[in-house]
Order: structure tokens, then sequence, then C-alpha cells
């Protein structure tokens, strides 16, 4: 919980001293008229201190909880476990959940997959919570997810890789790597999952689950730890379609505590289920086949899924976009140079937007400050070159990649003026083995960032996008992504529902 420091007025040597760090020169005269003139700065700031704070409500009584020994725990996809009973009545009354630990329950400790921020225990319920909750779902834990959620693999945890339910020795991706095991293995009907790069995604393409990103801003973000506001989504991780479908309808729709909303439209996901796609235009994405880690069979399977759409009644044709190859690094400098700032250097949260801040989560996380060195070497990677090129060319990269997002999202868009949907793979590959616990820095930064050229481009542009199972091979689920127009998530459940219906992918 927040401890309340008291501000203190600055002494004369901390003003020197931060003078001498903004090369700011004060002589002795100046320097007492400073601190005469910060007397009713501080004496402000005592003021805001004594007016407490604007959280919402925490309504639904929960169980102290535990965190699960190995036996209970065979993935090490539980973080916490607990129980929080919603509402009597519900379209989720019966469905039991899980929640990425990068997402904030009341009462339930959350270390967002890092040791620097183990021991904090939220004072909020995230806004999702609240919704699945009001809905009468039942809250069974937090799930594993990667050191601060920066890992596409599932390998990253402080506490220990979360391991494919269907495979094991092998990674179930990341970051909401425990929220698609817990739904893969049948522990819980339902999971939140979070998503900057394909961390919904990713996990549900190795895992074979279902992953919902829908358009950035459909889902409320609010009491969740931030890595970028532009890039940050939540959304669901089921076990079908359906259930897809319905969480969203509940989890969907504005939320006045998150600015990354704006213009929200929702719809009846549900409605969209059984329809068919006869008629439907679906165009297989070149660019999103034939990576440099591209594995044959999982193009191949892909391919097939594009073959059995024409066969149920969709238009398939082929389209090109050149651009969606150069979409990664549009995302790089984003993640690198704005998570660097924002989810770092702002404890999280940073500053200039109007939103829920959750100030013990702040002041819980600038513990990295003096324990950087138990970092992920991925969070490290990306810290370290984050912060090269913010000191050497102060955010020239940052906003060039965020201008050239307006030139992708264009691209993009004139592609879905032609077609409905985008059909590529979720991830060029099958999941990888979990690398040994003396893996080296390269191999475990590979294993992290290789999984999303086909993902990131798409929490960019904050288009929807979901990932389906459709095939199996060594034992490993194979994922096949649909892209959307924002706002028409229902195009995706109508496209992905009738694949479903059409095909046992375990089999296929």
């Amino acid at each position: 919980m927040l401890c309340v420091q008291t501000m203190k007025k600055p002494t004369a040597s901390e003003i020197l001293a931060i003078a001498a760090s903004l090369k700011i020169q004060v002589t002795p005269e100046q320097l007492e008229q400073y601190l005469a003139v910060m007397e009713g700065s501080t004496a402000g700031y005592q003021l805001l201190e004594s007016l407490g704070d604007e959280l919402p409500l925490v309504r639904y009584p929960r169980t102290p909880g535990y965190q699960p020994p190995a036996a209970e725990n065979p993935h090490n996809a539980w973080y916490y476990r607990t129980t929080i009973h919603g509402a009597a009545q519900g379209r989720l009354k019966g469905k039991t959940f899980a929640v990425k630990d990068n997402v904030c329950v009341a009462g339930v400790p959350m270390m967002n997959g890092a040791s620097t921020l183990q021991g904090y225990v939220p004072d909020v319920d995230a806004t999702v919570v609240t919704r699945i909750l009001d809905a009468g779902g039942t809250i069974l834990g937090k799930s594993h997810c990667e050191y601060l959620c920066f890992s596409g693999g599932s390998h990253t945890s402080a506490l220990g890789p979360v391991i494919n339910a269907r495979k094991a020795g092998h990674m179930s991706g990341g970051s909401s790597s425990g929220s698609a095991t817990l739904v893969a293995s049948g522990v819980v009907d339902m999971a939140i999952g979070g998503d900057q790069g394909g961390s919904i995604r990713i996990p549900s393409a190795f895992s074979g689950t279902v992953g919902m990103k829908g358009t950035h801003g459909l889902v409320p973000y609010t009491g969740a730890m931030p890595i970028e506001a532009t890039i940050d989504h939540l959304g669901p991780i089921t076990s079908n379609v359906a259930d897809s479908a319905l969480l969203l309808e509940v989890l969907a729709g504005g939320d006045d505590l998150d600015p990354r909303q704006g213009g929200v439209r929702t719809q009846a996901y549900t409605a969209a289920l059984g329809q068919g796609v006869k008629g439907l235009r679906i165009g297989v994405l070149r660019e999103g086949f034939g990576h440099a880690l591209s594995e044959e069979d999982v193009d191949a399977a892909v391919r097939a899924a594009a073959s059995l759409y024409q066969g149920i009644g969709a238009e398939v044709e082929e389209i090109s976009i050149p651009l969606h190859l150069a979409a990664p690094a549009i995302w790089s400098a984003i993640a690198h140079e704005g998570g660097t700032v924002q989810m770092l250097h702002g404890n999280g949260f940073g500053f200039n937007w109007k939103g829920l801040y959750v100030p013990s989560l702040m002041q819980a996380h600038d513990a990295w400050r003096t324990r950087a060195d138990d970092f992920s070497d991925s969070v490290k990677a990306t810290l370290l070159f984050g912060q090269y090129v913010l000191d050497k060319y102060r955010g020239q990269h940052y906003a060039r990649a965020q201008n050239l997002s307006r030139r992708l999202q264009r691209v993009y868009d004139e592609a879905l003026s032609r077609v409905d949907v985008l059909l590529m793979p979720t991830v060029p590959m099958k999941a990888r083995r979990i690398p040994a616990p003396d893996a080296g820095i390269a191999e475990v930064c590979a294993r992290a960032f290789e999984s999303i050229p086909n993902t990131a481009p798409f929490n960019v542009t904050g288009h929807p996008a979901i990932s389906i199972p459709c095939a199996v091979r060594d034992d490993l689920p194979i994922g096949l992504m649909l892209v959307g127009k924002h706002w028409e998530e229902c195009t995706l459940y109508r496209a992905a529902h009738a694949f479903e219906q059409a095909v046992d992918w375990q089999r296929a």
C-alpha cells in the first residue's frame, strides 16, 4: 500500500545539486531568492497531500489468497491464487477467470513478472476486473507474465518460465504466458491478457487458444501497468471464439478514466457467431509469410486455412502491403524509447495524459532504480538501447515512428477497403524450447523478440486482430491471425467462428 511521504522544503544544498545537474549557474543571492519562491510551492504540495486521492471503490470481497506450491501449479502459470465472486447474476455467471499479473486486483499481490515489484499489493481494481465481477464472473487468481511484460517468450519471469500446456519443455508464448496456459490447460474458462507487441496473440498461437486484441482503446486499460500508452491493449484469451465474443462484450466500452479511448464504437459481438463467410472478402497478406525465421509447416498450414475459407464460401485473394515488412522497425522505436520513458523513468505511468494514475504502483515500481541489475536480459536490452537513442538523438526516432504510424495505418486501411479481413500467420514459427537457465543473452533476447513481425504492426496502427488455432504440427499449435477495420471486431468474429466450426484444428 502507498506510504505517504510528507513533502519537505528543499534545502540549499539540494537545489544547488539539481542546478549543477541541469547546468544552471546559481549565485548565493539567487539561491536565496529561489528558495523563497519555493516556500509557496512547498505549501501547495503539502495542501495537495492533505486532500487524499480519487481512486475507484473496491466493491467485491476477496479471500486473502496464497502463492500456490509447484504441485498445484505444474506449468508455473499462476502467480497468486484467490477467490473473488462477482455479482449474483450476470452474463459471466459460472465462468472462472485468471487475470494477467500486470492488471491491478485490490488486495492481491502483483509483481508483473518482476522481482523489483515483488511484494506490492494494489489498492484498486482495474476497470476490466470490475466489469468481469459486475457480470457475475469468478476470479481465481493472478496469472504469471513476463518480466515487466517485455517478452514474446515465456522464459523471463522472475519466478521461472511458464511451460507450454500442450508440450513440456516448450514456451507458452508471452507476455500473457500464464493466462494462455491456464486457459489451454482447462484450469480457468477465460483470462485477461495484455498486448503491446503481440502479447495476447503470441501466447494464443503457441498454446492453442483464441486471443483477441481489439481496436486500440476498445477495452479500457485503466488500472493496468502500462508500457507505452499508444500501443497498450487489454483483451480476452479464451478456449473458443464464442467465449471470446462474449467476454469482449463485457469488457468493451467507454471509461472516463482511460484517455487511450476516443470515439469508442462497440458491437454485439456474439451476434456475429454462426453467420458464415459467404461473400466475405479475405486478403492473404503476402508479406505475412516467408520471414527469415518462418517455418515452412506454419506457412503451409495457414495457407491451407485460407483455402478452406474459399471452400466454405469466402472470396480469397492474395494481397501485397510492402510496408508491412518495415512495420516492426516503426514499432521498435515506439517500444524502446516510449517504454523507457513511460514504463521506467515514468514509473509506469509517466506524465501528460489524463486518466487514473495508481500512486501506490508508481511508488512500488520506483524500486527498479536501485535494483536494475535484477532486470531480465530482455528488459535490460530494451532499457540500455532505449536510453542510448534518447541520450544521443533526443527522441527524434520516436517522433518519426509516430509520424510514420499514420502512413502505416493508411496502407492497411487502403487494403481493407478492398477486402474485409487480412489473413496471415500469427507468428512465423511454432513454440520454441524454453532456453536453459544458463542461456546467453543473445538466445534469451532472440526468444523474447523473434515472434513479433506480424503482430507488432497492429499495435502501432491499433487495428483489431484475433489469433485462432488452425493446425497442430509436432504436437504444437499453429496460430492463424485475422486483422480487420477499426471497430469492426464483429467481422473478425464472423470469420473466426466460421473457421472454428468448419475444421477440427487439432486434427488439421
